[in-house]
């Protein structure tokens, strides 16, 4: 079987570390972009680990961006654990039970162009809301049990492609009344045990049942590297977007975007 050349590697990179963080669905675009930057006649390989590389990727993004916050969450700011544990619960069950009710079929649902466009609206929609919301005065130390189950509850929902976990995490804590910079802080602490815990699980099945790399070692690091260099570049902008109140412009992307892919892909 063919892999994934190392300029498509280095595509879908690109694509990953500025979709992650901008609140426009990673899942989504790369669900996208995939079958486009495909070129061969021969069938596309399984992109499981490649999509779970690139995560890890911008799982080191997160790390070295939120370093400080991290240490202070080991050592000064240690009640904010227990949110963070409540607010990864609904992800891991919803996950969990995805896998088991649905098996193979899963991941056939993670990568459907179709369902990317339906959901890219309603992503769009709720960047749009909470545009108008403008936040409140909490920071998210303040959050309680029910705060971070509602975050944790969006978080869940944006497992579906097209619905952005940082969008919908982001919009659920401004609902909640944190400040702009406190739902993007806890959004991207939530999303740490999300990204590690899903690469361990995935790897782990790979490893277990000896799944085809969809591109060779070398590539997929050269992916990872990008995918946390750009990374990096797109949680500071996010946060000037934030600052600025522009969240409403990534909301009428995704709007158009959305209706776009749904009216080339609608089922004939």
């Amino acid at each position: 079987m063919e892999q994934f050349s190392l300029w498509q590697v280095l595509v879908l990179a690109v694509v990953q570390g500025v979709t992650e963080f901008l609140p426009i669905s990673s899942d989504g675009h790369l669900a996208l972009i995939e079958p486009l930057i495909w070129t061969s006649q021969a069938a596309r390989p399984e992109s499981m680990d490649l999509t779970i590389v690139l995560h890890l990727g911008t799982l080191g993004s997160i790390l070295v961006y939120y370093r400080r916050r991290i240490i202070e969450l080991l050592s000064s700011d240690r009640r904010v654990l227990w949110p963070l544990f409540v607010g990864t619960v609904p992800a891991v069950v919803v996950v969990l039970s995805s896998k088991l009710l649905l098996n193979d079929e899963f991941e056939r649902y993670l990568k459907s162009v179709f369902l990317t466009g339906l959901m890219l609206p309603v992503s769009g929609a709720a960047l749009l809301f909470a545009s108008r919301s403008g936040g409140g005065e909490r920071h998210y130390r303040d959050f309680r049990f029910w705060d971070a189950l509602l975050i944790g509850i969006a978080q869940a929902a944006a497992i579906l492609p097209g619905l952005s976990r940082s969008g919908s995490t982001i919009t659920a804590a401004l609902l909640r009344g944190a400040t702009r910079t406190s739902a993007a802080t806890f959004s991207f602490l939530l999303a740490i045990p999300a990204l590690a815990g899903a690469g361990a699980y995935e790897g782990l099945k790979m490893a277990k049942h000896g799944a085809t790399l969809s591109a060779s070692p070398a590539h997929l690091l050269a992916g990872a590297l990008v995918s946390f260099v750009v990374g990096l570049v797109a949680l500071a902008l996010l946060a000037r977007v934030l600052e600025r109140s522009r969240l409403h412009y990534f909301g009428w992307y995704c709007i158009a975007l959305g209706l776009i892919v749904v009216a080339f892909n609608w089922p004939r």
